[in-house]
């Protein structure tokens, strides 16, 4: 998504008074710094954890201690309840998370570029699984673009959500 995408996106988050934060793992903070990049962001975001390690996820996002033992961080519940959580920490009308292997190689019997992806809102949480190609560097771009191209179906396919 380039400056003008994101720049209307906190736009119209602005005017129809929501926020987000984020929960992010293999974007590393990339996505937080992609929202705040664009004049105005400061409107809209909430703030943003970076839980790279697996324990974080549990004691800062309170994803479920049990569903990481069982699946590992690259699942579709530990995204949503990373979304799920980001939202109730930071008090955002929105949590958009990533989870997944960034690397050059596979990471818990996943091949680099699968991501998990996940956008927290008042009436749920959207989910998308992603298979990127790439290197490092092309998969966590390819999981930024996407997080923000979630973000922006959500606001569209709900279109009364409107903040406090």
């Amino acid at each position: 998504m380039d400056d003008v995408q994101v720049g209307a996106l906190v736009e119209e988050m602005t005017s129809r008074g929501l926020t987000v934060a984020t929960a992010e793992s293999l974007t590393g903070g990339g996505l937080v710094a992609r929202l705040v990049d664009v004049p105005g962001a400061s409107h809209v975001v909430r703030g943003g954890a970076c839980t790279y390690a697996v324990d974080t996820k549990c004691s800062v996002l309170g994803v479920s201690s049990d569903r990481l033992a069982l699946t590992g961080p690259v699942d579709e519940q530990v995204a949503r309840q990373m979304a799920e959580g980001t939202r109730r920490l930071f008090g955002a009308s929105m949590g958009l998370s990533t989870t997944g292997v960034a690397g050059p190689g596979p990471a818990d019997g996943y091949p680099a570029g699968t991501v998990h992806i996940a956008c927290a809102h008042e009436r749920g949480t959207e989910h998308r699984l992603l298979h990127l190609e790439g290197d490092r560097a092309q998969v966590r771009q390819g999981t930024i673009d996407a997080a923000l191209a979630l973000l922006r179906d959500v606001l569209d396919f709900s279109g009364d959500l409107r903040g406090d």
